[in-house]
């Protein structure tokens, strides 16, 4: 139409050369006006496209997001299989070093479920529990600063043999970050069971007979190699914990689940107690050398200490809000339903007793180190 319009604009007395030139002209300005509309319609697909490419990986961010927290989930309730999950997801890569980072960040973990995984025995776990130890910087702390540090990333589990692959791994970290403090990852290993006995004598209610600084030293002489530590650096230690005890984690509450996981064994006893002499019905787990009874689970056994009237049976119960608490007696009068079942639980009982693999290990390390003078 504008040509249209424009040809009957043209004056009648243009020179044929004038017409042509002109002509030229109206045919270039059609050709502009077809590019310009073909680029306002290639903008606008590519706006198109960029909108709908956002509200695709908005999709794509939401889903992944819902992903990983369903992992997390899966995790806190059993680390392996949520560990998997996010594999299988593409939402972590399989190797140590991805997972130990994962771990090392734990946002939105519970930190029991690290400290179970880390602990595992299995070869690729180990590797894991090694590239995380790696993540933590220990370079001119001292031991109490480092244990802070590594204590507060999860929490230790309750088996001896996982508790010493942890603290294997973080003495050879700290004596990697701390070149000559001490003269082998042995001495870090046991000063630092040491610590955190320590931390517990000092700092829980239930223990009346509070080490001192003296005592502290006298219980670590010979352990460097054969050789003693410098006094300086035990009282320094000692005082740093006297002056603020090791900060636990806390998790979602079902610490207690985790301690009652694979007992020795569990079972309904009856237990004789209380100010009225009367056998009461309880649940009893046996779990980690500690017996636990709770109200809501006959063959009668004591449990007592032959020739030790001053020593006491500790004991741990469930308060009616909930609590676990700590009792103390001279002696435990139970029953069971059957006599199979009181042998039973007998045998089991005397086997806890009769070993703790715990102070066991530390015991022979803690001999190792202190022989090494003697050869």
């Amino acid at each position: 139409m504008v040509l249209q319009t424009a040809e009957e604009d043209v004056p009648s007395d243009l020179t044929a050369d004038e017409r042509q030139e002109l002509e030229n002209i109206r045919r270039r300005k059609q050709e502009l006006l077809a590019d310009i509309q073909r680029l306002k319609d290639e903008i606008a697909e590519v706006a198109n496209e960029i909108e709908n490419l956002g509200s695709t990986e908005e999709r794509k961010n939401m889903q992944r997001n819902k992903q990983v927290a369903m992992g997390r989930k899966k995790f806190n309730m059993d680390p392996k299989k949520g560990i998997q999950f996010l594999i299988e997801n593409d939402l972590l890569k399989n190797t140590c070093e991805d997972i130990a980072q994962f771990l090392y960040k734990g946002e939105g973990l519970n930190k029991t479920a690290i400290g179970d995984y880390l602990g595992e025995r299995d070869e690729f776990n180990i590797q894991v529990l090694h590239a995380f130890v790696e993540l933590h910087e220990f370079t001119d702390l001292n031991l109490v600063q480092a244990l802070r540090q590594f204590l507060w990333s999860f929490r230790l589990p309750g088996e001896a043999q996982k508790i010493d692959r942890m603290m294997e791994a973080f003495a050879q970290r700290y004596c990697q970050c701390n070149n000559g403090v001490f003269q082998s990852t042995d001495t870090c290993y046991v000063l630092s069971f040491a610590i955190i006995m320590l931390n517990t004598s000092l700092h829980n209610p239930n223990v009346k007979d509070k080490p001192t600084v003296e005592r502290f030293i006298a219980m670590n002489r010979g352990i460097n190699d054969g050789g003693d530590l410098p006094e300086e650096l035990l009282r320094n230690l000692y005082e740093s914990i006297k002056n603020e005890p090791f900060k636990i984690p806390e998790d979602d509450g079902n610490d207690l689940t985790h301690t009652f996981f694979n007992p020795d064994r569990e079972g309904w006893l009856l237990k004789l107690g209380g100010r009225v002499k009367t056998w009461k019905r309880r649940w009893f787990i046996l779990t980690d050398n500690c017996l636990y009874y709770f109200e809501y689970t006959t063959n009668c056994f004591e449990l007592y200490i032959p020739d030790n009237k001053d020593q006491v049976i500790k004991a741990c119960k469930t308060e009616a809000d909930g609590r676990v608490v700590e009792g103390n007696h001279t002696v435990y009068r139970i029953s069971a339903p059957t006599p199979e079942e009181k042998e039973e639980w007998i045998k089991c009982i005397k086997a806890a007793i009769s070993r703790d693999p715990f102070y066991e290990m530390l015991a022979a390390r803690k001999k190792k180190v202190s022989s090494t003078k003697r050869h």
